[in-house]
């Protein structure tokens, strides 16, 4: 793979900038819905030297009934600059399951106009596996100034999505298993109608993955999303379960310099349970 630390960097690339001063290293791990959240637990077990928990759970909006919605600025702001990091800083994310919830935090850096931070392709399982060290220690926090500058076109609300699904001038990319996409498995949150927006495309993000959790070329995702039928000419708005997934399908085309993408934020958690909008089922 070629290292960018705009998208993704490799462990070797990690390995070789540990210990550059302006280097901060997010362990963004999450545990799939429907499972207890040991996340922070693990972390304080064993994590990549210098990383810092980023909790998605936490550095949300408490507002919102929904699960880990954007959080507003200010709080993103604090919450980071009491984690140590800020301007002039790479930061590299990475999460214990190779690829899964770090896309959702290098997408929540976008959308905060933060543009120097990549996801550890692998993760902490390539990590360990090649035998890099790893450490139980909290790292010395520094607090360090962030300037926010929130991109609103790269986040998507439910009106906006009904919007794009009735005039058909966007692709809606789902990064759910396909047989949730289809409505033949029943979602894990209670109360959501299964099925998908109708108009959209299935990539499941586990497509655009490798066995051993690094993400495929920029040649092979590129195939991927054509070969589900996305028409690449329109601008994208991704979907999952709750906006974590939606990231990773983010990242695999910035990856092949797809630009023009967005997230629905709210994603099926908000859509299944919304009376009012259409759900269709089967194939795409």
């Amino acid at each position: 793979m070629s290292d960018d630390p705009k998208t993704l960097v490799s462990t070797e690339w990690l390995a070789a900038h540990l210990k550059d001063p302006d280097l901060r290293i997010l362990d963004g791990s999450m545990s799939p819905v429907g499972m207890e959240n040991t996340a922070g637990a693990e972390y304080l077990e064993r994590h990549i030297p210098g990383a810092r928990y980023f909790d998605i759970d936490d550095i949300s909006d408490g507002r919102s009934n929904l699960p880990h919605m954007v959080p507003p600025v200010e709080k993103f702001m604090s919450r980071l600059r009491a984690m140590g990091v800020g301007d002039g800083h790479q930061v590299v994310v990475y999460d214990s399951a190779g690829l899964f919830s770090a896309a959702r935090v290098w997408w929540l850096f976008k959308l905060m106009g933060q543009n120097n931070i990549a996801v550890l392709d692998g993760g902490l399982p390539k990590w360990i596996a090649e035998g890099r060290p790893v450490e139980d220690l909290p790292p010395i926090i520094r607090d360090r100034h962030m300037t926010v500058r929130r991109q609103n076109h790269i986040v998507r609300d439910v009106t906006q999505v009904s919007h794009a699904a009735k005039l058909g001038d966007h692709e809606i990319i789902d990064a759910r298993a396909a047989a949730r996409f289809r409505g033949d498995a029943p979602e894990p949150r209670e109360g959501l109608r299964s099925g998908h927006i109708p108009g959209s495309k299935n990539v499941p993000f586990t497509d655009t993955l490798n066995s051993d959790g690094t993400m495929k070329t920029a040649e092979e995702l590129r195939g991927v999303f054509e070969g589900a039928g996305v028409d690449l000419s329109k601008p994208a708005i991704t979907t999952c379960g709750s906006g974590v997934t939606a990231a990773v399908l983010c990242l695999a085309m910035e990856r092949f310099g797809k630009t023009d993408h967005s997230l629905y934020d709210g994603s099926w958690a908000e859509w299944g349970a919304f009376p009012t909008v259409p759900v269709a089922t089967g194939e795409a």
